[in-house]
């Protein structure tokens, strides 16, 4: 699917600040993400990437301690509003952890369950959406004749995958991935990145990688996370390949050739 010619902002980050116990871990941060792109996130291990990108649908709520300044618009809306419907948030924004975190369920059950918590009752259509998502990460015919068996006896790709088709059933507007691959052999993370590749156009994406030929492979923008004093912060961000051949930060060209990070 062809991008847009002009990319139109989804995610508004503005002067993010994160702490935990009152230490600041991410330090005013402002960034945009722009709609039906993939943007990746590349830095050194410490600098806040994670942290970041779980502020995008506040996951980071999870974490005790944790404190968030600044705002987070999603297509306008301050999302660290008082009044922000967070079910309805982590619909719109979905997430895909560093290791595959399948339902101790059955394969089927992992996807139609996330569909009844979120309203749809017709079995018929969970059923639909069962098969269009797994067809959708190329699934469906590796599963189809045991989809009532554990999802933790596939692999760690087609777990990988599970967990993908899990949060496309739900038709996020955003799909926040973190590290989707370091878990994966390189056939498994081949299948995935594909995937991934795949979806570019259709949602918006934002990718946390330390694998910098990834990011390049993937990404439409970039975003360089650094830290200074122990706080993470940004350096550069911008289209992928601007960056990637012709960096303005001096951090980002040491880090981008290997001599730095």
């Amino acid at each position: 699917m062809s991008l847009p010619l002009r990319p139109q902002p989804c995610l508004e980050v503005r002067q993010l600040s994160v702490s935990y116990d009152r230490r600041c871990v991410i330090d005013a941060v402002s960034t945009v993400m722009h709609r039906s792109r993939i943007t990746a996130i590349v830095g050194p291990s410490g600098c806040g990437k994670s942290t970041f990108l779980s502020c995008l649908n506040r996951l980071s709520d999870l974490t005790p301690g944790c404190r968030l300044s600044g705002s987070i618009r999603l297509d306008g809306d301050d999302i660290l509003s008082a009044r922000t419907d967070l079910i309805r948030l982590r619909r719109r924004v979905g997430a895909i952890a560093q290791r595959p975190n399948p339902f101790p369920l059955s394969i089927r059950r992992n996807i139609t369950m996330p569909l009844e918590h979120h309203g749809l009752r017709h079995r018929d259509r969970r059923e639909a959406v069962l098969e269009r998502v797994l067809r959708r990460v190329g699934l469906w015919r590796e599963v189809r004749g045991r989809l009532d068996q554990p999802a933790l006896a596939l692999s760690g790709g087609q777990q990988q995958r599970l967990c993908l088709a899990r949060a496309l059933a739900l038709e996020p507007e955003v799909l926040l991935l973190d590290e989707p691959c370091s878990a994966l052999d390189p056939v498994a993370s081949g299948v995935v990145e594909d995937l991934i590749a795949s979806l570019r156009g259709a949602t918006t994406q934002v990718i946390v990688t330390h694998n910098l030929a990834q990011a390049r492979r993937l990404a439409d923008d970039l975003i360089v996370f650094w830290t200074d004093e122990g706080r993470g912060t940004i350096v550069e961000q911008g289209p992928a390949d601007a960056v990637f051949t012709s960096p303005q930060s001096a951090i980002t060209a040491a880090y981008l050739s290997g001599s730095r990070g």
